[in-house]
C-alpha cells in the first residue's frame, strides 16, 4: 500500500509517517522507482506509534516500546518500567501545572481589573524578570 493508504489506516499524516521512517521507527519497502510500499505490519506499527504518542510517550520511549512489542521473549516488567517512568514525568508536570495555576489564580484575584494602571500581575512578572537579571549579573 502507498503512503496515503497507510496514513488513512493508521490515522497519521503522511508527513509524520515520513518522519518516523527518517528516524528508523518504520522501514517500508522501496520499489525500484523509489516509491514506498507499506505492509500491513507497517500500518499496525504506525497505529501503535500514534496511540503511544497520543499518550505522551517520547520518541525514544516509543522506540523502546516498539522493540519490546516486536520481541516475543520480552519481560513485561520492562514495559511496565517504561510506563511507570512516564507516569512519574506526568505527575511532575501535573504538580508544576497545579503550582502555576495557583500562582496565576492568586494574581488574577489580586488584580482589580479596572481602569487604573496599577496591576499586580505586571508587577509580579516584572519582579521575576528582575530576579533573573540579578542572577545573570552575579554569574
Amino acid at each position: 500500500m502507498n503512503i496515503g493508504d497507510v496514513a488513512s489506516l493508521s490515522g497519521l499524516p503522511a508527513k509524520t509517517i515520513r518522519y518516523y521512517e527518517d528516524i528508523g521507527l518504520v522501514k517500508p519497502l522501496r520499489s525500484t522507482n523509489g516509491y514506498r510500499t507499506f505492509r500491513e505490519s507497517d500500518a499496525h506499527k504506525l497505529a501503535f506509534l500514534g496511540r503511544a504518542r497520543a499518550l505522551g510517550f517520547s520518541i525514544e520511549d516509543c522506540r523502546s516500546l516498539l522493540a519490546l512489542y516486536d520481541d516475543e521473549d520480552r519481560a513485561s516488567a520492562e514495559v511496565k518500567e517504561i510506563v511507570e517512568q512516564h507516569l512519574d514525568r506526568i505527575d511532575e508536570k501535573i504538580a508544576e501545572l497545579t503550582e502555576m495555576r495557583a500562582t496565576l489564580a492568586h494574581l488574577v484575584d489580586a488584580c482589580a481589573g479596572d481602569h487604573r494602571p496599577d496591576c499586580p500581575i505586571l508587577a509580579d512578572l516584572a519582579m521575576e524578570c528582575s530576579k533573573e537579571d540579578q542572577l545573570e549579573k552575579s554569574a
